[in-house]
């Protein structure tokens, strides 16, 4: 009987945890087919300083499409942005494959001199905030001419070193007996990188792919610092700029750039938790 009542204590605390989750989706969601004046008769006191309170309705009374249509059809500046988050986001992910990988494989498999120094200043490297980092990047890329570019922010995301750390976790754990079997068979160094570590790594390196890319799309400090041509805006600049008076333009906006990361979010899950898992972990 004790059991049964933890139980049902453990399952109401997640499920009031997850309705609290949810809470602004839904509120996108609704907010997304609903009238401007509705959403203005709700939200009066915030949106125009109306007296009394703001309130809310999960379900509209009067749905309505006009504010996706008006997103799809009627926006070209937003899908202008949408694809320059696509080629942010594109050119990190690119080059955390081609950088952080070999660098993730390297560190975790080969013993030389300075290694662990070399490991210790990629944990450090991880752990200082942007702020820190902000005017040494700047100046380093205004040297070589990339500011108010979209490279701007591709090179250093690129260069990240979160990627590093969690994938130096999942080559590590290959055992050596499958290394001293490669090498047996006559697979030369980078043989058994892409035809052992890589495949046998897949889930290190899905899981830090996963990482970045919800952080990627959503970036807003790298940009600001960075770009000052609001062409190149990514999305994130531009859900914010949105005029008040548009709250249901602006909602199924942000709706409709949430969607590619929550699909990502529920494809890659189970790809997603061991990541976290292995950040856990102390070395």
């Amino acid at each position: 009987m004790r059991r049964v009542a933890a139980r049902f204590c453990r399952m109401a605390i997640l499920i009031i945890f997850a309705v609290f989750t949810l809470g602004p989706i839904v509120f996108l969601v609704g907010g997304s087919i609903m009238g401007d004046e509705e959403i203005k008769s709700y939200l009066g006191p915030v949106l125009s300083g109306q007296e009394g309170y703001a309130v809310w309705r999960l379900i509209p009374l009067y749905p309505t499409l006009r504010h996706v249509v008006e997103v799809l059809l009627d926006a070209p500046e937003f899908f202008h942005m949408f694809w320059n988050t696509a080629k942010i986001t594109a050119g990190v992910l690119l080059g955390q494959m081609i950088l952080a990988v070999p660098a993730a494989w390297g560190l975790s498999r080969y013993a030389f001199r300075g290694r662990k120094l070399i490991y210790q200043i990629y944990i450090l490297l991880m752990m200082m905030p942007f702020q820190v980092m902000m005017l040494s990047e700047y100046l380093v890329l205004d040297g070589i001419g990339l500011v108010d570019t979209l490279w701007a922010v591709i090179l250093p995301g690129a260069f990240s070193t979160f990627s590093v750390f969690i994938m130096y976790r999942f080559f590590a754990g290959i055992p050596e007996d499958i290394m001293e079997a490669a090498r047996v068979d006559g697979a030369g160094e980078w043989q058994m990188f892409l035809l052992v570590g890589v495949p046998l790594g897949k889930t290190g390196i899905v899981s830090a792919l996963l990482l970045q890319f919800l952080e990627c799309f959503s970036m807003i400090e790298q940009p600001i610092a960075f770009i000052k041509d609001k062409t190149l805006y990514p999305l994130s600049m531009y859900l914010p700029e949105i005029d008040v008076g548009r709250t249901g333009f602006a909602l199924c906006a942000s709706l409709i750039a949430l969607l590619p990361t929550l699909f990502l979010f529920m494809a890659g899950s189970d790809y997603l938790e061991q990541g976290i898992a292995a950040s856990a972990i102390k070395e």
